[in-house]
């Protein structure tokens, strides 16, 4: 190897080491800072606006002013090892991948979600599942297990165009996300694997179902009082 290709490849891996480094300190950065600031959007949020060309509903409330009934509903629900993991189920992706190999949304923690919807885009890249588990990764060093829920559950689809639990309470059942129902929370969460295909307000027989059962579940989780070992 020549002189001048052994400067080239230094300068090469100092630019990437730079820039790894940039790109730790700016993430890191950004995400401790949204441990106190409430986002405005996010990216899911602003793709469906591009694409559509409407303006989402959208309206932010804190974790105290959001059901107790919705809270453990989504847990029950989505991720139930949510106040004792680190962001990664391991044991969930594992069952997930031997089970069927196209199905990993089981296996998607409430933190990994929250990361996907609020920082980056659709796809199932291996640098996008990177990306997804980096965020992860830093919402739960530097946020609560409180703050995850909060920005999960202000971020979260739940219809067609339809953004958090305060928009979905109004649009499906016309009243606020504080005073949701433990049958509405139900309903609520039922629908999160695909809020476009499925409704909370009209919902069919599989949805009635599936809310049914994660009230079971929620119950089994001890309701509201499991909320206090986050």
């Amino acid at each position: 190897m020549n002189t001048s290709t052994t400067r080239y490849l230094k300068r090469t891996a100092k630019a990437v080491l730079l820039i790894g480094i940039a790109f730790v300190a700016v993430t890191a950065l950004l995400v401790f800072s949204l441990r106190w600031i409430n986002p405005p959007s996010s990216m899911v949020i602003q793709n469906w606006e591009r694409h559509s060309g409407r303006t989402a509903r959208h309206s932010w409330r804190p974790l105290d002013k959001i059901s107790p009934n919705l809270q453990i509903a989504v847990i029950a629900s989505e991720d139930q090892k949510f106040p004792d993991h680190f962001g990664f189920d391991l044991s969930a992706l594992r069952k997930a991948l031997t089970e069927n190999r196209n199905r990993t949304r089981g296996a998607s923690t409430i933190t990994q979600q929250t990361a996907k919807n609020l920082f980056l885009w659709n796809g199932r890249s291996y640098i996008r599942k990177g990306l997804e588990a980096w965020f992860a990764l830093l919402m739960e060093i530097f946020w609560s297990k409180e703050r995850i829920l909060e920005v999960y559950l202000n971020i979260a689809e739940f219809d067609e165009g339809v953004y958090g639990a305060e928009a979905a309470a109004r649009h499906h059942f016309g009243n606020s996300a504080q005073r949701l129902s433990r049958w509405q929370a139900g309903l609520l969460a039922a629908v999160l694997p695909s809020p476009k295909r499925m409704s909370a307000g009209r919902p069919s027989e599989y949805v009635q179902g599936r809310a049914f059962t994660i009230n079971r579940q929620a119950r089994q989780l001890g309701g509201a009082r499991y909320l206090q070992s986050m």
